[in-house]
Order: structure tokens, then sequence, then C-alpha cells
């Protein structure tokens, strides 16, 4: 009997330091869903890429920076129309909300992605990794797709 409310103590112990204890210690990821790149018709020095970046878990994540060892140069961006003009411009971090999503569409927020290493082929697959702010990385991939 003794060693079984021990247990108890201990297991309602760890329950309560878990729901403290920051998403990062639990190592909770935010996912990428649904990535892809859209193939352009001609050879050009950047590409568009798009997805579903969603965080299931308890605390914001923050995305500081994109790569992918398929391109020179990855990066956040953003398309709104000001003054009835299509403006694109980088962004420096995006945050993403306990139980939230970043949705990467055309038209919208997109992956720059500048001077592709080699020809990419509709169905090929590229990799992307995203820098958050607490010193994690989170992998995606991206599906080439025609448009």
């Amino acid at each position: 009997m003794h060693k079984r409310m021990n247990l108890l103590r201990a297991c309602t112990l760890a329950l309560g330091l878990a729901a403290v204890l920051p998403a990062s210690a639990r190592e909770c990821f935010p996912q990428m869903r649904d990535g892809w790149v859209r193939l352009t018709p001609v050879k050009m020095p950047m590409m568009a890429g798009f997805g579903r970046i969603e965080n299931h878990c308890p605390n914001p994540v923050t995305i500081t920076g994109v790569s992918s060892p398929s391109f020179g140069d990855a990066s956040l961006h953003e398309t709104r129309i000001v003054d009835g003009v299509s403006r694109m411009r980088e962004l420096s971090e995006l945050r993403i909300g306990p139980d939230g999503a970043a949705v990467l569409k055309p038209g919208g927020m997109h992956l720059m992605l500048m001077q592709p290493r080699t020809e990419l082929k509709e169905g090929s697959r590229v990799a992307v990794e995203f820098a958050l702010k607490d010193g994690r990385v989170l992998r995606g991939e991206l599906e080439v797709r025609k448009p």
C-alpha cells in the first residue's frame, strides 16, 4: 500500500511538472503539411514554395529564417495589395500561436526560393528547414508541382 501511494505521488508530480514545462522541454514541434513548390514553365532563378505550418503545441513558435540545400537562398515573403498594387516584402519573423497555423499560398505568405542548385522536375522533393527563435529547427518537405 505504501509503495502504491509513493507511485501515485510520483505520477501526480510528473504530470504536474509536464503541465508547466515549456513546449521545447517536451519536444513539441510544429509541423509542415502539404508543402509544394511551383514548377516554372521555363528555367528561372527563383521559385515559390507553399504549404501549411501547424503549431499544435501549447506555446507559440516563431520562425526566424528558412534554408534549403536545393537553393542558394530561401526566405519568407508576403504579398499584399497596397493602393491597388501588389507588393511583396520579406518577413523577418513569423509567429504562430498555440494551436495556430500559418498558410503559405499564392498571393499571400510564401517561401521565396532563389538560385536553384539543380534542375527540379515535377514530383521531385525539396527539403526545407525553418529556424525557430528558441534555437530548434523545423524540417519540412516540398513536392515540386506544375501550376
